[in-house]
């Protein structure tokens, strides 16, 4: 209380020296020792708290409240199996209070260790009664082992317990996308509720109160809000869009919340002007923090993901707020929010009022793939050796729901002697390789004719396209990035869209290469172009040998040519907020305004999808 009361009063370095004097005093006690590991990591001095707590656990081996704080230090730093391990170690010590027991399910979850957190989560609420923030991780643990429904009972269970906490209603919008028969509607409706309990506090308005001059042609400052600019799903579908931006026109603020250094994080450094990390502010302070830098258009690529910021947008940091990518499953349900960058294909003329934003529609598809320069070659299609059909679905386990089990066990019953790879980091777990097993059972499938297989490195991922002849999309949360790697791999997807945006990423990759004939209008249209598909090796085969090149020569990974539509889509929405119209207006704006938002950009005309269509990242765990 005392760290605390001294970090609300602007005093916390100053408490800081006290502790100091104190832990000299007497080197060999532990307890300042602890408090000033506790205040470093308030001051956001991560690796020194990380280190003064390690060091206090050692003078203190039997205290099971400093294992405590520094496994919960250790997750929020990201360093999750030393994190389970001081927890685990502070639980044996008897420091078995439900907050830490919530922590060591997070982290669990964190580690993709799923059934284990769910079946910590369950004791524990069992244990102490349902609470609000275990029951949201519980909820997460639920939908990412495939139990969709129960996760959602789950998550308004927690709503019923707190109508007007936050964390539910943003957990709903997490888990929600991934249910059977999910409508646009039904998200748009629990993206309002979420983003109508966000603080917006003291902020410009979208009518003119930033300072910038509203000049709609000078270069423009455009910030990259994410957790996630490196090696993951938002850098390989944007880094080269990004890169291809005119530097004369656009300059690049990179807000992240961490750096890291990988390949993709170089690419991003290197295309931005400038770089700043924001992890260690809150909502109001990123917010004034994008304001004094200036921006004149933020994007965010994280949504209300595990690392997303999104919710700082709500205070209106910047006179353009856009989203793309990141837990882009749907709407954002965020007035402050003006623009979603999308296509023709992902929202379909009249999909507006599902939409609170004004729809961006890019000319090609609304991203631009990367393939990594490491990907193994196309192989020769398996079934012509094996003389057998491989499906395959490698995508995450909370997009396969009953309902997709059910299709993908007929498809398998009328193809003979098929089989298909299952592959992802919960099948890592005996329990829920088990319990998918027996789902199939139910619809007799053996259970030699489903193969499972956990996580591996990304180049070895990319491998297992080997084993597959075509890929099973899951509906109705569909393949995004794993569509666009099972195309670079020479294995098209039979996908089937609904009404919600994740449930159209497929649609939108296999529509850009020229695949439009592997989409399917409903379960039975599914069924039957599979199992078609799958018996026409001659004609698998050849579009393996040729698909590689042919998504390469496409929109789908044509840099240059997205880099120049991007520029023209940001550059539209900057005029419209200078000519003041929608865009300017976006922090009171409630619903797609139409016409103004279907403009096309760049070298393609718009063009209405060619067959009538029916009417997505992964739950996150709360600390």
């Amino acid at each position: 209380h005392r760290i605390e009361a001294a970090c609300a009063a602007g005093s916390g370095e100053a408490e800081l020296a006290r502790l100091d004097v104190a832990a000299s005093c007497d080197p060999l006690d532990a307890v300042p020792l602890a408090a000033r590991g506790v205040l470093l990591g308030v001051l956001g001095r991560e690796a020194e708290a990380i280190d003064t707590l390690a060091a206090a656990s050692v003078l203190a081996p039997e205290n099971g409240e400093i294992f405590a704080l520094l496994g919960a230090r250790l997750v929020h730093a990201g360093r999750l199996a030393e994190g389970e391990t001081n927890l685990r170690r502070a639980i044996a010590l008897g420091a078995a209070r439900p907050d830490l027991r919530n922590t060591l399910g997070a982290a669990l979850m964190r580690r993709y260790q799923h059934a284990e957190a769910y079946e910590e989560l369950a004791a524990l609420i069992a244990e102490h009664g349902s609470s609000v923030v275990p029951m949201c991780n519980l909820a997460s643990a639920a939908t990412s082992i495939g139990r969709q429904e129960e996760g959602e009972a789950l998550v308004r269970e927690a709503i019923a317990l707190a109508p007007d906490a936050a964390l539910p209603r943003r957990t709903l919008c997490n888990t929600l996308p991934y249910r059977d028969g999910i409508t646009g509607a039904e998200l748009l409706e629990a993206a309002r509720a979420y983003a109508a309990l966000l603080p917006r506090g003291e902020a410009p308005d979208a009518g003119g109160a930033f300072a910038m001059p509203a000049d709609a042609g000078r270069r423009l400052r455009v910030g990259l809000l994410s957790g996630s600019l490196r090696v993951h799903p938002v850098g390989w579908l944007t880094i080269a869009g990004f890169e291809m931006l005119d530097r004369a026109e656009f300059a690049l603020i990179g807000l992240a919340e961490r750096s890291v250094s990988d390949l993709l994080a170089r690419r991003f450094r290197a295309a931005c002007a400038e770089w700043h990390e924001v992890g260690r502010l809150d909502d109001a302070a990123l917010a004034r923090e994008i304001r004094r830098l200036a921006v004149d258009i933020v994007i965010d690529l994280g949504g209300y993901g595990d690392s997303g910021r999104m919710t700082a947008l709500a205070r209106r940091a910047a006179p353009v707020q856009v989203k793309w990518v990141g837990m882009q499953n749907h709407s954002t349900g965020l007035a402050e929010i003006d623009w979603l960058i999308t296509d023709r294909w992902e929202t379909p003329e009249g999909s507006e009022p599902l939409y609170s934003e004004r729809l961006l529609r890019m000319p090609d598809g609304y991203v631009c793939y990367s393939p990594p320069p490491y990907a193994p070659d196309v192989g020769a299609l398996p079934a012509l050796a094996a003389g057998s059909v491989t499906f395959g679905c490698l995508n995450n386990l909370a997009k396969i729901t009953p309902r997709v089990i059910t299709a993908w066990a007929r498809i398998l019953a009328r193809v003979p002697q098929s089989r298909l790879l299952l592959k992802t980091h919960q099948f890592a777990e005996a329990p829920v390789v088990a319990e998918v097993s027996e789902r199939f059972a139910r619809h007799g499938i053996a259970e030699g004719r489903i193969i499972f297989a956990g996580a591996s490195p990304h180049r070895a991922f990319l491998a297992e396209y080997g084993r597959v002849d075509l890929q099973l999309d899951p509906f109705p949360y569909s393949g995004g990035l794993t569509t666009c790697e099972a195309l670079w791999m020479g294995v098209p997807t039979v996908s089937m869209p609904a009404d919600t945006f994740s449930s159209r990423h497929s649609l939108s990759h296999l529509s850009n290469v020229g695949l439009g004939d592997w989409v399917a209008r409903d379960p039975a249209e599914y069924e039957e172009l599979a199992v078609a598909k799958a018996a026409d090796l001659d004609a698998l085969a050849r579009l393996r040998a040729g698909l590689r090149a042919r998504v390469a020569a496409s929109p789908l990974c044509d840099a240059a040519r997205f880099g120049r539509n991007l520029g023209a889509a940001l550059r539209f929405a900057w005029g419209e907020w200078c000519r003041g119209a929608a865009g300017r207006a976006g922090a009171s704006a409630g619903v797609g305004a139409g016409a103004a938002g279907d403009s096309s950009f760049g070298n393609a005309s718009p063009l209405r999808s060619a067959r009538p269509v029916a009417s997505c990242a992964e739950p996150r765990p709360a600390l």
